[in-house]
């Protein structure tokens, strides 16, 4: 017998019992899903960022700074290069400052080299 129908003779004696009479919020709608309006396969994706701490704005600021960074490794002038690496500056330190808010360390660069290459899988089109 496999464990689908384990399950399902599980929940069937259970419902026999009257063990999902009176559950809270028995007859109440459900509640919305906040990801209704992203198309369906992106939907289990934000949810586990969500449920990691990431959020739409960590996302965009991650894109942000990658674009800005490979824009100060191919710039070849030197004041450009400078404004270049002042403006990437200033996203690190928001983004630094937006994860120790929500007490997430940065500082392990085992894991921000292994978040970079997920990051590059989920996020770059």
């Amino acid at each position: 017998m496999d464990s689908f129908r384990i399950a399902e003779e599980k929940i069937k004696k259970a419902m026999e019992e009257g063990l999902f009479d009176n559950l809270p919020g028995a007859g109440k709608p459900l509640p919305e899903d906040e990801f209704a309006s992203l198309p369906p396969e992106l939907r289990m994706a934000y949810r586990m960022m969500k449920n990691a701490g990431f959020t739409p704005e960590d996302a965009s600021l991650r894109r942000e700074m990658r674009s800005l960074e490979q824009l100060v490794h191919d710039c070849i002038d030197p004041e450009e290069k400078r404004e270049l690496k002042r403006q990437l500056d200033e996203k690190m330190l928001r983004y630094n400052q937006m994860l120790s808010k929500r007490k997430i360390n940065t500082n392990s660069s085992i894991f921000k080299n292994y978040e970079q290459k997920i990051e590059k899988k989920l996020f770059e089109k």
